[in-house]
């Protein structure tokens, strides 16, 4: 028998916000500093759901050492004094929180961003209802595709993890959701590549909107 969905965990970066932009603005004043030409926006958005080291590696091409280790700190320095400058919830998001807490289903976020960066996001951002977790890269000592911060942040909502359902827009959040014993979605309005095949990553489902994720919901109680 299927459990019922109780809790709906989202990645962050692609699924509950669009950070892009100014993930994207951060790292063009970086190239700028460094007197390198800035990207296009385009180039940029489909890597930001793999971190700063994805980014560092596509506007600069240097492997992991001191140098990239200062432009990865520079980086954050420059990210973190303007997070929330353009940064919004997807469309859509907002009334599909509502409509979750309306269904008696609780909300959190699991990222591998760390909980620097993490919580003044949030706190920025201010979802209603406020998410009942939030699972940072740095909460557990693991991070996605672990399935350790998946485990963790259904015990802090209250579900088992048959009762959690995964939205991401990454392999490793499948991979993560999947192992931790969740169901999981893929949004396919996040920050996925061309050359990605999402529809091979094994999960529950795609989804093309927010609001599709309720829909998937009622279809599987």
């Amino acid at each position: 028998m299927t459990s019922r969905i109780r809790t709906v965990l989202f990645d962050l970066d692609g699924t509950l916000a669009d950070t892009a932009p100014d993930l994207a603005q951060a790292l063009n004043a970086l190239l700028a500093e460094e007197g390198k030409p800035i990207m296009p926006f385009a180039t940029i958005r489909p890597e930001v759901s793999h971190g700063a080291t994805a980014l560092i590696k596509l506007g600069f091409g240097v492997a992991v050492g001191s140098e990239f280790e200062r432009l990865r700190k520079r980086f954050l320095e420059l990210y973190a004094g303007n997070i929330c400058q353009h940064t919004r919830l997807f469309d859509g998001i907002p009334s599909l929180l509502q409509s979750l807490i309306e269904h008696d289903i609780n909300w959190g976020i699991v990222t591998n961003k760390p909980a620097f960066l993490t919580d003044p996001l949030v706190a920025q951002l201010r979802p209603d209802p406020a998410p009942v977790c939030v699972v940072s890269g740095d909460t557990v000592p693991n991070r996605k595709p672990h399935p350790e911060p998946m485990l963790h942040a259904c015990a802090a909502a209250g579900s088992r993890p048959e009762e959690c359902l995964y939205v991401g827009d990454a392999e490793r959040d499948i991979q993560a959701g999947k192992q931790a014993g969740m169901k999981t979605l893929v949004a396919l309005f996040g920050y996925i590549n061309g050359h990605e095949t999402p529809e091979r990553w094994g999960a529950d489902g795609l989804i093309r909107a927010p609001e599709d994720i309720l829909d998937w919901v009622k279809r599987h109680e």
